[in-house]
C-alpha cells in the first residue's frame, strides 16, 4: 500500500454535465470530511462504502451542490481506499475543488497512476492495464472489442495457462536431476516434447492473430494514389461521404495529403488523398509527390485511381510503382464511359457515387479478411508480439535441443521462453516496461 493521497480530474476538464474527480491512497476520507458536508448528519468518516451521499462541497473561495462516494480498499480500482466528487461540470467547478483538495495534502496523480497502483495493488494485470487504455483512446468499435479482450484479462489468461505449462516441464526437468537413480530423463523428454509442441502452437495462433489484430486497434491506413486529374479527391469525397477535398479539373490541385477516416464493419479505415505522381517544376507540388511517396511505403493499401476514359502511358508508370503492393485498381468516371472496356478493375463513379458500397467491401477484404470474425480474440498490442516471438523462438530451440543436448541444458532455453512470455503476463516485465505503459493513461485514470 502507497501512503499517500493522489488526486485528479477522472472526466476531464471541459464543460460538462457532471465533473468526477477522484483520490485514492491511505487517507482520502480525511480530505473528504474537511471539504465536502453531506445533507443528511451521517459523519464522513461513517460513510457506508458504495452509497452515493448528496451534499455541499467547500472550495474556499464558493461552494458547490453534487455527491460524494466511498470505495473501501480492497473493493476498489485501485486497491485502496478511494472516495469520488461528483460535481457540477464548469471548469472553474472543477478546477476550484480539485485545488482544495491539493490544499489539504493530496498530491496531483501522475498519468496512469490510478491504473498502476491498481496493477501494483493485484488488481488487473499488465495486459489488461493496456487494454484499458486501448478501449480509452478506441475511436471504432472493433478496437473497443480488441482492449476489451486484454482488459477482461482473457490474454493475461493464455499465456499464464503456458507459463504453468513450461512450469511443469522444469519441475519435471528438476526431478530428473534430483532423482538420477530413477531414470526418469527418457520419459521426461517425451513429456517435454510434448508440452513444448503444444505452447508453441498456441504462441503461433497468437502471433498469427497479430496481423489483423494491428488493423482492428489501429485502423488501417489506405493511399489514394493516381496520376493528377483522375478524380482521387472525389474518391476520397465520395467514400467519406462529405466534401473533405478540394475538387477541381486542374491537374495538381492536391499539393499535401489530405486526410479523412470511414468506418467500414467495425473497422477504422484511414485514407490519405496524395497528390498526384507526376514529374513537376512547381516546387510545392514536388514536395506533396515526395510525401504521398513516403504515404504509399507507409500504408495497408493502396487504391490506385485511373480516369477509366483516358489511360496513358503515365498510368502505367504509377502502376509499376505500387503494383508489388497490397493494392486495388479503381477505374474511375464510368459515368462518362461510352463504351465497353477490359480492364481489370473495380469501376465506379466518384462523382455519382456508383459502386462506392462494392469498394468499400473489397478494401476490407483486401486488408481485414473477408469472413473474419470480430468478436474473436486478437493479438494487437506490437509488444506482446515481440515478447511472443522472442517466446517461440526460444521454446523451438529447446525442442530441437532435446534429442541431442541433457535436459538441464534445454531447461536455459525453457526458462528464457518463459520469461518472455512473464513480460505479457506482468510476472517478468521491467519497471521500464511498466513506466512506458502507464505513460500512455490521462491524469486521471
Amino acid at each position: 500500500m502507497i501512503n499517500d493521497n493522489i488526486v485528479a480530474i477522472s472526466s476531464g476538464l471541459s464543460a460538462s454535465g457532471v465533473a468526477v474527480i477522484r483520490i485514492s491512497g491511505n487517507d482520502p476520507l480525511a480530505i473528504a470530511e474537511k471539504m465536502f458536508t453531506p445533507l443528511s448528519k451521517i459523519n464522513v468518516r461513517d460513510f457506508e462504502p458504495y452509497k452515493l451521499y448528496v451534499g455541499e462541497f467547500d472550495a474556499d473561495t464558493f461552494k458547490d451542490f453534487g455527491m460524494c462516494v466511498y470505495f473501501k480498499a480492497p473493493k476498489s480500482f485501485t486497491g485502496e481506499d478511494v472516495v469520488e466528487y461528483h460535481t457540477h461540470g464548469g471548469v472553474a467547478i472543477t478546477k476550484g475543488i480539485l485545488q482544495k483538495a491539493l490544499r489539504l495534502g493530496a498530491r496531483l496523480a501522475k498519468n496512469g497512476e490510478f491504473t498502476k497502483r491498481a496493477f501494483i495493488n493485484g488488481k488487473l494485470s499488465l495486459a489488461s492495464a493496456e487494454g484499458l487504455i486501448d478501449m480509452i483512446n478506441s475511436e471504432s468499435e472493433s478496437g473497443v472489442k480488441a482492449g476489451y479482450y486484454l482488459y477482461r484479462e482473457k490474454l493475461t489468461n493464455e499465456i499464464i495457462a503456458l507459463q504453468n505449462d513450461l512450469t511443469d516441464i522444469l519441475a519435471e526437468i528438476d526431478a530428473d536431476m534430483d532423482f538420477p537413480e530413477e531414470d526418469l530423463e527418457i520419459e521426461a523428454k517425451e513429456s517435454a516434447s510434448k508440452t513444448l509442441k503444444k505452447v508453441i502452437d498456441k504462441t503461433e495462433s497468437l502471433l498469427n492473430s497479430f496481423k489483423v489484430g494491428r488493423k482492428i486497434l489501429n485502423g488501417v491506413k489506405v493511399a489514394i494514389c493516381g496520376k493528377p486529374n483522375t478524380g482521387k479527391s472525389s474518391l476520397l469525397n465520395g467514400l467519406l461521404n462529405y466534401d473533405k477535398a478540394i475538387v477541381s479539373g486542374v491537374a495538381g490541385t492536391t499539393r499535401d495529403i489530405v486526410e479523412g477516416s470511414i468506418d467500414i464493419g467495425g473497422v477504422k479505415f484511414n485514407l490519405y488523398d496524395t497528390a498526384g505522381i507526376r514529374e513537376s517544376q512547381d516546387e510545392i507540388e514536388t514536395l506533396g509527390v515526395s510525401l504521398s511517396k513516403r504515404v504509399l511505403n507507409e500504408c495497408d493499401l493502396v487504391l490506385f485511381v485511373k480516369d477509366i476514359t483516358c489511360s496513358t502511358s503515365e498510368d502505367t508508370e504509377i502502376y509499376n510503382q505500387i503494383k508489388d503492393k497490397n493494392h486495388i485498381v479503381v477505374l474511375n468516371k464510368i459515368d462518362k464511359l461510352k463504351n465497353q472496356t477490359k480492364e481489370n478493375g473495380i469501376m465506379v463513379s466518384a462523382k455519382e457515387k456508383l459502386n462506392l458500397n462494392e469498394l468499400r467491401e473489397l478494401m476490407f477484404e483486401k486488408t481485414v479478411g473477408a469472413g473474419v470474425n470480430l468478436d474473436g480474440d486478437f493479438l494487437c498490442e506490437e509488444r506482446h508480439y515481440e515478447a511472443l516471438l522472442r517466446a517461440k523462438e526460444k521454446l523451438c530451440l529447446a525442442l530441437n535441443a532435446l534429442e541431442e543436448y541433457s535436459l538441464d541444458l534445454v531447461s536455459i532455453d525453457i526458462k528464457e521462453g518463459w520469461d518472455a512470455l512473464g513480460e505479457v503476463s506482468g510476472k517478468t516485465a521491467t519497471e521500464e516496461i511498466i513506466d512506458n505503459i502507464f505513460a500512455k493513461f490521462c491524469v486521471g485514470k
